[in-house]
């Protein structure tokens, strides 16, 4: 158990430094000069002095390897760098954004998994039926509807036809708990429309083979009442590829979240990383990208520790 634990940490590690060596580099391997782009203004070529003076205080005139070096020393002391449109420190706005796009992802798991597994259970355990087929159905459909439809038609009926809730914004809880709740709800619903139809076909797809195993056969012929063989000898056993399913959607939402929280004005981690791409401010990008993925590395850890609760033959690895 504890080599397994030891084995996934240590292959994280090296992702997350992989990870952030490719985002070093790639910063010189965009075509262009950084310090004159960010001088460039309505397509009139900087001086050249103001060019040298920008790539010494952003560091940029040092050999590449001791800017890669110091980058790794900031790393592992927190240090994103400072963002190039108000010199404040990069994780000081990353550290206020990012809970928020957790919280929304948080929520739409929750009701995705609220949705999707009981779902794809029943659908398994009754394949071929009116439930198994009207299930399937309506995953379908959810999974065609793209996410900013899925959010438009939201605003447009629960806020603007109906006036039930507000069509976007945020608040803090501390401000207002009920109206906090409510904005964070509104997205996370839009999410879960695709979402919960992921999990509920990759639960009805596991439970429906877990039911041909031979120890489900064995339970049953030992007597063993239908109810526990479905929670301990069925359930359980198709948790394993529905927990790397959500723990894949979690980490993609991560950054691919920027359409639900453009719709509802969700002042989140996604929708920052574009207005600092337009803004062209390359710390931020590289900092926003970097907690991007080492969040997904993480998640992944996590899953694959998950893993081992779940199925014992793991833990003999």
């Amino acid at each position: 158990m504890y080599t397994y634990i030891i084995k996934r940490t240590v292959a994280a590690l090296i992702l997350a430094l992989t990870v952030a060596t490719i985002v070093f580099l790639a910063l010189y391997l965009v075509p262009g000069d950084p310090a004159v782009m960010l001088l460039s203004v309505g397509g009139v070529e900087p001086p050249e002095a103001a060019v040298l003076a920008l790539r010494q205080e952003l560091g940029l005139d040092r050999p590449v390897v001791l800017q890669y070096l110091t980058f790794l020393g900031g790393l592992l002391q927190g240090d994103l760098g400072r963002s190039f449109s108000n010199n404040g420190t990069v994780w000081s706005t990353i550290a206020i954004r990012l809970p928020r796009t957790l919280e929304l992802i948080g929520f739409a798991t929750v009701i995705s998994l609220a949705i999707g597994v009981p779902a794809g259970v029943a659908a398994a355990l009754r394949q071929g039926r009116f439930v198994d087929r009207a299930f399937s159905f309506a995953a379908s459909v959810q999974m065609s509807l793209p996410i900013f439809v899925t959010g438009t038609a939201m605003v447009y009926v629960f806020a603007q036809r109906l006036g039930w809730v507000p069509a976007g914004g945020y608040v803090s809880f501390s401000d207002n708990p009920i109206r906090h709740v409510v904005l964070v709800l509104m997205p996370a619903l839009a999410i879960s429309v695709g979402f919960s139809a992921i999990i509920f076909r990759m639960a009805r797809a596991t439970v429906a083979s877990v039911l041909t195993k031979d120890w489900v056969r064995t339970a049953r012929a030992k007597g063993i009442s239908e109810k526990r063989i479905r929670r301990w000898h069925i359930v359980r056993n198709s948790l394993g590829p529905v927990a790397t399913i959500v723990g894949l959607e979690m980490g993609a939402l991560l950054g691919g979240s920027v359409l639900v929280e453009y719709v509802f004005n969700y002042p989140g981690l996604s929708g920052f990383l574009v207005t600092a791409i337009e803004n062209r401010d390359y710390p931020q990008i590289r900092g926003t990208v970097l907690v991007i993925a080492f969040l997904f590395i993480f998640l992944n850890l996590l899953v694959d520790l998950l893993y081992m609760v779940l199925d014992p033959r793991v833990r003999s690895q």
